[in-house]
């Protein structure tokens, strides 16, 4: 095992996890800034109305996306585990 496998292996692994992480991420982005023009503009301080329009995006992004990001991660678990015998050399 080199140094370059280790590297590779973790660039991999970073970028399935932000591919997976990314829909919530860019809803919950574009929902919180949507919002806070919302407050700026009729100057409506409250806290609770940037935390529940946001929690529910993501867990609506969430049920939407479950399928690919399933997907993605055991296509990776799969791939991570049939390589094991090429690690070990």
């Amino acid at each position: 095992m080199t140094t370059e496998f280790f590297v590779n292996f973790a660039q991999e692994a970073i970028k399935v996890t932000l591919m997976v992480s990314m829909p919530m991420l860019l809803l919950g982005l574009i929902v919180g800034v949507a919002i806070s023009i919302f407050q700026a503009v009729t100057q409506i301080q409250e806290m609770t109305l940037t935390f529940v329009p946001k929690i529910l995006v993501v867990l609506l992004a969430l049920l939407y996306f479950s399928g690919w990001m399933l997907e993605h991660l055991m296509q990776f678990t799969v791939n991570t585990i049939n390589q094991i015998p090429y690690y070990i050399r």
